[in-house]
């Protein structure tokens, strides 16, 4: 594998593969808190939309093996102000670094860099496309908390439309026996083209309460202000779709919860302290996945 740039690439040898080495990654950091496998490497995070976790994560899983980080996260104050186009940028990142993990709000973009760049590129998301990575960690977490995949009923909630998130999610179950169950306003329903796409049992509510006391996994989402072009539509269907301390109570004692983040409050925060909340647990995941990918990809 030479980047990652789609959950496509991965069939269910190569995710159980990646599983057993974010295991070791996982342990490692437990125990040693890294190692120096990576000396001498140095990653580019090219982000030209704003990230906390995938940034962040990236950042450290890099440094966690014992490479550096060029950050570039601010395009205001980089050319790409002055109009330098994305190719050029990753052609000159790739000059100085060893792999390119690129945030971008076009579709398409991920591949346009990877067609000009002479070292892996991995995508920490694309606007309303695909965010690879991120279900790679959702997936592995799933794998982490219910001990397996196969056989679950899977509920995603909330912005379907536009969240890139639920789109990798259940393009990559494809490589399982799963029920997935979308849960979404008319307006932010999961696209009908990508529904095609898909190889599990799909139902769709627009109701939690019709599928939550079967769900093994909430996977709720904020509603995307900023993809959102109409404020009416936002400020109608803003507050819909709340996970509260009273979900809880309708939900099974062995179910979990999880949220890509960032939330506003469509998981309210009485519920951090269930067991049953698996988003930070989630995020974390994101660490030890994406030290594995760099593992992956870079020659050493």
């Amino acid at each position: 594998m030479d980047h990652v740039l789609s959950v496509d690439q991965f069939d269910r040898a190569a995710l159980e593969d990646l599983f057993k080495r974010t295991d070791a990654m996982r342990e490692l950091v437990k125990k040693d808190g890294g190692d120096e496998r990576l000396a001498h490497h140095v990653s580019a995070n090219l982000f030209y939309e704003p990230s906390t976790r995938t940034n962040s994560s990236f950042t450290a899983a890099m440094y966690r093996l014992g490479g550096g980080v060029i950050n570039i996260n601010d395009m205001a104050k980089t050319s790409a102000a002055k109009g330098e186009t994305l190719e050029d940028t990753v052609r000159m990142l790739a000059g100085y670094a060893d792999v390119i993990v690129i945030r971008h709000s076009e579709v398409g973009a991920m591949a346009r860099a990877a067609a000009v760049s002479s070292v892996p590129i991995i995508s920490g998301g694309e606007g309303v496309g695909e965010h690879p990575t991120q279900a790679l960690l959702d997936l592995y977490t799933i794998y982490q908390e219910k001990g397996t995949i196969d056989g679950l009923n899977i509920t995603m909630l909330g912005d379907l439309k536009y969240g890139r998130t639920p789109h990798s999610l259940a393009k990559i179950l494809n490589n399982f026996d799963v029920s997935i169950n979308f849960v979404a306003p008319a307006s932010l329903a999961f696209p009908e083209e990508l529904k095609a796409l898909l190889k599990n049992k799909v139902s769709t509510a627009t109701s939690l309460a019709d599928v939550l006391p079967d769900s093994d996994v909430i996977y709720a989402t904020r509603i995307q202000k900023e993809r959102i072009d109409d404020p009416t539509e936002y400020e109608q269907i803003g507050d819909s779709y709340h996970i509260t301390k009273d979900t809880l109570t309708k939900m099974k004692q062995d179910a979990i919860v999880m949220h890509p983040l960032p939330r506003v409050d469509e998981v309210t925060t009485d519920v951090d302290s269930d067991p049953r909340a698996a988003y930070f647990r989630q995020a974390e995941n994101g660490l030890y996945v994406r030290m594995a990918l760099f593992d992956m990809l870079i020659k050493h």
